[in-house]
């Protein structure tokens, strides 16, 4: 699978979200182009053992947990790759969100990102350099979508927090990127196809493969 002259040769990656969707696509991408290590993170055991083994490291981490998250940074010192996928849909309008609801979709979809960031940014500092690629989307500070205002939310502050750390970091060597794709074609998402279908002129829905590519671009040299 390995490529030892692929756009990717020789770096460590971690991604959050790995299991399944954009974030399992992103860590076949990485390793199909040489990475020599992928973390892969995400709570679901069971497709998290799906991903293939080489090069694969399989952590089972909530994201919300800072502590756990320190743990990994102490494990994994020298990640020059650091995809934050992960992230869940919100989906009611504002009145019927409970407090609950807002302050765990920023905890998973904002705040995972910061305490990533926070953690691996002084290696990827000391290294010399690196690549953040933080996961946002259409729904957010680019467009509003029926019934997702807390999602939206939390993908806009994303898009300033990526922002912010490209601005902070350039001169570092550290390359902040962030990706909104519009709605992605899975199993899973039958609703979203019929929601969305109609502003489609391509006439489908993207594919997580394609987001794993442009990923794939953004965390090489390429750049």
């Amino acid at each position: 699978m390995a490529s030892p002259t692929g756009r990717l040769s020789g770096k460590r990656c971690l991604v959050t979200a790995a299991a399944q969707g954009i974030g399992r696509a992103t860590v076949e991408a990485f390793l199909r182009e040489g990475a020599a290590l992928v973390v892969a993170v995400d709570i679901n055991v069971e497709k998290l053992n799906e991903l293939p083994s080489d090069r694969v490291v399989r952590r089972v981490l909530d994201v919300r947990d800072g502590e756990g998250i320190k743990a990994l940074a102490r494990d994994y010192p020298d990640i020059d790759v650091l995809f934050n996928c992960v992230g869940i849909v919100h989906q009611s309008p504002l009145l019927e969100t409970a407090d609950q609801e807002w302050d765990n979709s920023f905890d998973v979809n904002v705040k995972s990102m910061f305490l990533f960031c926070r953690e691996f940014l002084p290696k990827m500092i000391s290294l010399g350099g690196g690549s953040i690629i933080n996961m946002a989307s259409v729904a957010s500070s680019l467009r509003a979508i029926n019934c997702r205002c807390v999602y939206g939310a939390t993908k806009a502050a994303i898009i300033g927090l990526t922002k912010g750390l490209a601005m902070e970091h350039v001169q570092d060597g550290i390359r902040c990127n962030v990706v909104c794709p519009s709605p992605i074609a899975s199993p899973n998402n039958r609703l979203e196809h019929i929601i969305f279908m109609g502003n489609k002129r391509i006439g489908r829905l993207a594919k997580a493969e394609e987001v794993a590519n442009l990923c794939l671009f953004l965390a090489s040299n390429e750049l």
